[in-house]
This record gives structure tokens, C-alpha cells and sequence, in this order.
């Protein structure tokens, strides 16, 4: 394998030296358990991860409105930041930054994981889509809640009280996940948005909630330490809406005065492309989006060195590469072989076990076996 000498390069964000433009992808990977409080194991898997420039968490869940997904972790009680804690102490002692996603699942959640409550939504429409999978196994979707007017405040005092949160924890940033069909994406796009109040209809009002919890995230964040993630070419969870680029292109150009560290966009088509026209590049994003890109979603080390050389993103988040390469950045500058890609019957395995999650040899031991 050829050395990516861009990639490796150092960079800063938000004001934070980063050894390399190597971000760990954001993959929810289910081993908090019952309680989604972060653990040893966890921070284990994440110090394996450190050798990249930004380790970005799995999505972690704002308050319990905001569950959705079996064995993911939150941050709303004391217990999961002194969990956090230790996943942060773990990537600092191995030399990386760390930031928090935070996210609320929406429409994509479950009865089952809200006390028999239906999920929210900006409106009423449920995913087409095969079924959740939930506590008493897989189930169908079921038609959210439209969310109040009245209760939007409250969503976006929980963004802001999971970000005090996180920085008591000591992560570096935090991240705004505003993609792939869960609450703030649902907002954001008129295919699940068809409200008529001050939060729907344009693109100005459908963009509100996203401002405003952004807002009030980057008041408790150190400055310039809030990133935000966008899935313009994306139909998991049934997303996908025909004023997609006139959409993402005023989120991006709002969003770039907003003082973000930076814009995390999965431009690749790795989980799947809507097809209503063509799809959105980093290259678009750039355009109008002045600060720090970051690139996402079907990267190989080649692709990420080519994206970072040509100056379309300024660093390049590689999820599934690192499940069954923990040493990912040491063997692109060794110019060695990444491990063979991970099974995916281990990603999400049951009982929050090593299996399949910390127990992927590195190259110096694997050349021991």
C-alpha cells in the first residue's frame, strides 16, 4: 500500500492540534448495555481507535425521549458521564482528541424504548421501511407524534444540557447529528416535514431547529468546538426529498456563520442514494461552507488521501475499515495491508462482548501469530 502522505499530515480544528486528518467515523456498536452507560470495554475499543487524528463517538442519545437503539449509550445521568469519562481519559492518554455525537433517533424509534409513548417526529409519517429492532425484538415502524410547538424548547434544552454534559465528561467537541433520518434531519427535509407553524413549510423554517440547538450547543462549548453532520444524498431511514440540494446548500451556508469547528458530510453513496437527481459533492459543500469538511461514508484510504490532496475535505472519517483495523493510521504510515473487513454478525453483538469489537489484532501482533 502506498503511504497517503496528505491524509497523514497534521491539522488543527476548533483550535486543537491533530496528528493526522484521520477521523474514526461515528458507528454505533451496542455494548453499553440495559443501562447505556459507557464502560471499560468501550473505552478499550475507543483507545485501540486513537491513532487517528479525531475520534469521533458512536451517536449517544440526549435523554430518554431521545432512545431508539438497543445497548447504545447515553449522556443524561451522572453515571453515563463518569462512563464518558473514562472513554475520553482512554483516547487522551493515547495522544487523540475526542468528540461527543449527540442525537435523538425521532421517528426511528420504538413504543418499546419510550414507555409503551409513541416516537416523535416533525409530522406524523411513519418510515416505509422493514422494522426497528427493539428491546422485544424486530418490530414495525410505527406513525410518530408530531411534535408541538411548545415542546421544541425542551428538545433543544436537552442538546444543550448533553453538551454541558459532555464537556464535564472532558471531550474536546461535540457533534450534532443531523443526518441519516433521525430528529433534526427529519426537521430539516420537507419529505418528513410538512408542518404549517414558525418550523416547517421553507427551508428557512424547517432549518430552525437545527439553528437553534446548535445555538444553544456552541453557549456551553468552548469556542469554534461544535461539529455538525449532514446527510444530503442519503435514503437510510427512508430519507430523501426532491429540494434536497436547495436544502443542504442553505443549511451549509447558514451553518458556515455559525462559528463550527466543522461540516461532516457523508457525500459517499454507501448507504444507499435517493436518486432524485445528482448527488451533492464535497465540492458543492465547499462552495459555501468555509470552515473545516470533513468526509464520510464508503472511504478507502485511497479515496481519502485523493479527497484531502485535491483540497475538497480536510479530513476524511473511515468507519468500517476501523472495526477490523484498531491500528488503521500506524499501517497506512507503515504502508501495510488493512485486515480483511469485519463480520457483520459481531457489529451489534449481544451481551456487550470483546468479540468482534476489542479483540482484532493489531499488524505487530498479528506477525507474532
Amino acid at each position: 500500500m502506498t503511504t497517503p502522505t496528505h491524509l497523514l499530515t497534521s491539522t488543527t480544528l476548533g483550535g486543537l492540534e491533530l496528528s493526522n486528518r484521520v477521523a474514526l467515523a461515528p458507528m454505533t456498536r451496542a455494548r453499553a448495555g440495559a443501562g447505556r452507560v459507557p464502560n471499560a470495554l468501550m473505552a478499550e475499543y475507543y483507545r485501540q481507535r486513537a491513532n487517528a487524528g479525531l475520534v469521533i463517538t458512536e451517536a449517544t442519545t440526549i435523554s430518554p425521549g431521545a432512545n431508539g437503539w438497543v445497548d447504545s449509550p447515553g449522556i443524561y445521568t451522572d453515571a453515563m458521564v463518569d462512563g464518558w469519562r473514562g472513554v475520553v481519559d482512554a483516547v487522551h492518554d493515547a495522544g487523540s482528541r475526542i468528540a461527543l455525537q449527540l442525537w435523538h433517533c425521532g421517528r426511528a424509534s420504538h413504543s418499546s424504548f419510550l414507555g409503551g409513548e409513541p416516537p416523535v417526529a416533525p409530522s406524523a409519517i411513519a418510515i416505509d421501511g422493514e422494522g426497528v429492532h427493539t428491546p422485544t425484538g424486530k418490530q414495525p415502524h410505527e406513525t410518530p407524534r408530531a411534535l408541538r410547538e411548545d415542546e421544541l424548547p425542551d428538545i433543544v434544552t436537552d442538546y444543550v444540557a448533553a453538551a454541558a454534559r459532555a464537556r464535564e465528561a472532558g471531550f474536546d467537541l461535540v457533534e450534532v447529528h443531523s443526518a441519516n433520518g433521525y430528529l433534526l434531519d427529519e426537521f430539516l427535509q420537507s419529505r418528513t416535514n410538512r408542518r404549517t407553524d414558525a418550523y416547517g413549510g421553507s427551508v428557512e423554517n424547517r432549518f430552525r431547529l437545527l439553528r437553534e440547538v446548535v445555538e444553544g450547543v456552541s453557549a456551553v462549548m468552548p469556542k469554534g468546538r461544535v461539529g455538525v453532520r449532514l446527510s444530503p444524498n442519503g435514503v437510510f431511514n427512508d430519507m430523501g426529498s426532491p429540494d434536497y440540494r436547495e436544502t443542504f446548500t442553505y443549511a451549509a451556508e447558514q451553518l458556515d456563520g455559525m462559528g463550527l469547528a466543522y461540516l461532516h458530510v457523508m457525500d459517499g453513496l454507501a448507504f444507499g442514494f435517493h436518486e432524485l437527481g445528482e448527488p451533492m459533492t464535497l465540492e458543492d459543500f465547499r462552495a459555501v461552507f468555509s470552515g473545516p469538511l470533513i468526509a464520510n461514508c464508503g472511504y478507502t484510504p485511497e479515496t481519502a488521501e485523493a479527497a484531502v490532496a485535491r483540497g475538497a475535505a480536510d479530513l476524511v472519517a473511515i468507519g468500517r475499515p476501523y472495526i477490523s483495523t484498531p491500528d488503521l493510521v500506524d499501517r497506512l504510515r507503515g504502508g501495510l495491508p488493512l485486515a480483511d473487513d469485519a463480520d457483520p454478525s459481531t457489529w451489534y453483538a449481544s451481551g456487550g462482548g470483546a468479540e468482534g469489537y476489542t479483540d482484532w489484532p493489531t499488524a505487530r501482533e498479528a506477525s507474532r501469530v
